[in-house]
């Protein structure tokens, strides 16, 4: 598990990242002290876990139901090291989880692809501080059907909320 000192490490690991994978990542909309900040409070509030060798390679982050980060390291990649933390990823969330990826990443894509993973729903980047296409994708876990009728439950959920909000304006 990461601890806060990780922090400064993950921060550079996350930029020298998102930087080498451009142009299939749009170019990071903040700077890096704001990444140090907000990876600090990650750190802290959310299950972060590290993969080292002599120092971090690569890094996710967990919530309840999303994997909200997996970065590798430039140099790092191609090596499994991708692979393990997303199996631990699995490990962790049994039931399943989704993520956000980048439309245009075609590399990420494959690779989740790869793992299992399935896309749920597209996006035209409306949604994002980045304003570029993603794509929602989730591992459904070891019951794929209950997960899938999981996220049909809930979009039944929000459309009963905007047919209540309908009726009552109406």
């Amino acid at each position: 598990r990461a601890v806060p000192e990780d922090a400064p490490q993950l921060t550079e690991l996350y930029l020298a990242t998102r930087r080498a994978a451009e142009p299939a990542m749009p170019p990071q909309v903040h700077s890096a002290e704001s990444v140090l900040a907000y990876l600090t409070g990650v750190v802290v509030e959310k299950e972060v876990w590290v993969a080292e060798r002599d120092e971090v390679v690569g890094f996710m982050t967990l919530t309840a139901r999303f994997l909200d980060a997996l970065y590798v390291g430039p140099d790092h990649q191609g090596f499994g090291i991708g692979t393990a933390l997303l199996d631990l990823a699995k490990a962790r969330r049994p039931d399943g989880f989704g993520l956000w990826v980048f439309a245009s990443n075609a590399p990420a894509r494959g690779f989740y692809h790869r793992h299992g993973l399935v896309e749920l729903e597209h996006t035209d980047g409306s949604g994002n501080e980045e304003r570029s296409p993603d794509v929602r994708m989730a591992w459904p876990g070891n019951d794929p059907i209950g997960f899938l009728r999981a996220q049909v439950d809930e979009v039944d959920d929000e459309l009963a909320l905007l047919l209540a909000r309908r009726f009552a304006l109406t």
